[in-house]
């Protein structure tokens, strides 16, 4: 792990940095977009109150001064803060929309001290995570807003609530080892995860073209691509990795006995988690997904840390975006 992530000090530079970034970033979206100041400010105040919450889990000195009964209040804070900001001005408040964003923070936060801790309870809570996703359990938090890009972010900041919530849980309470949830890969996990990367190119595109799961598309412009692969590395790859083989690839070795089969399996039921993906049963993506899920898992046996699998994880992401469709 970088050392930045072990201090305090790297966790405000880190939140200093990202704020600056973050203003920046929403401004220049809201310009692009043409969403009115009025309403894109409480977004982005949002997303401003929202970041430090999300850069807890991934800084252990910062995490573990949550521990104990001051967990399930950080962590519903953590979900209901932005929201409420956001009412101040882009949608309007509903107790509903409170509550439901109260209560998956609370009943996550609480699971493993209410539960016992064995396979059964261990695969309902991320069953649970799941559902709470291909349910879209928060769409009916945010019904309406001004223009679809600000419901779309809204309902982003809601997924980050759910992301950093399993994550504390998990690593406080139910007290997994940490499989290696930060923000910045070494040097070491930077080769592996682009080594795998490769690898799956070569399976994994023709594959996909065997199967026409995918198709060429005129390239994005740069600047998408860069923020595109960030924003992957930092947030969906990060979240998928810890949870598929930071988690459930570990248990299912642990309980197997097994280090290959425990890969397969994870594999196999990562591509069947993307069988909704552009209309359901997507096979033929579920299959391509699959063959990512076993990159990404081998990177991160190979490196012993799921930051080399969210390397390979977001670079076929972001090339897919870029030059796919």
């Amino acid at each position: 792990m970088s050392p930045m992530a072990k201090t305090p000090g790297g966790f405000r530079a880190a939140l200093l940095i990202g704020w600056a970034v973050l203003a920046v970033a929403g401004v220049l979206y809201a310009r692009q977009k043409g969403i009115p100041t009025w309403t894109a400010l409480p977004v982005l105040a949002a997303f401003l109150v929202a970041y430090p919450f999300y850069l807890v889990p991934a800084f252990p000195s910062m995490r573990e001064r949550w521990t104990g009964y001051r967990l399930p209040l950080f962590l519903v804070l953590g979900a209901v803060a932005p929201y409420l900001i956001a009412c101040l001005g882009t949608v309007p408040f509903q107790w509903m929309s409170l509550l439901r964003l109260a209560a998956f923070a609370a009943g996550l936060s609480l699971w493993f001290r209410v539960l016992p801790a064995n396979p059964l309870t261990d695969v309902l809570f991320l069953a649970t995570v799941m559902a709470i996703i291909v349910g879209k359990y928060f769409d009916a938090i945010y019904p309406t807003a001004p223009t679809k890009d600000l419901r779309e972010g809204l309902i982003l900041l809601a997924h980050l609530a759910l992301n950093q919530t399993a994550v504390m849980s998990l690593l406080l309470v139910r007290r997994v080892p940490d499989p290696g949830y930060s923000f910045l890969p070494t040097r070491a996990e930077w080769r592996i995860g682009a080594l795998h990367f490769i690898y799956f190119c070569a399976a994994g595109v023709p594959l996909a073209a065997l199967l026409h799961a995918t198709h060429l598309k005129n390239p994005a412009p740069l600047w998408a691509i860069i923020g595109t692969f960030f924003g992957f590395l930092w947030v969906g790859s990060l979240a998928e990795e810890f949870f598929f083989r930071g988690i459930l690839q570990q248990w299912l070795q642990d309980w197997t006995g097994k280090r290959t089969a425990a890969l397969l399996l994870t594999s196999a039921l990562f591509g069947l988690a993307h069988l909704p993906f552009r209309g359901f049963p997507n096979w033929r993506w579920a299959a391509v997904v699959a063959v990512l899920g076993f990159f990404c898992g081998r990177a991160r046996n190979q490196a012993g840390s799921i930051r080399a699998g969210v390397v390979t994880h977001a670079l076929v992401v972001t090339t897919w975006r870029a030059f796919f469709t």
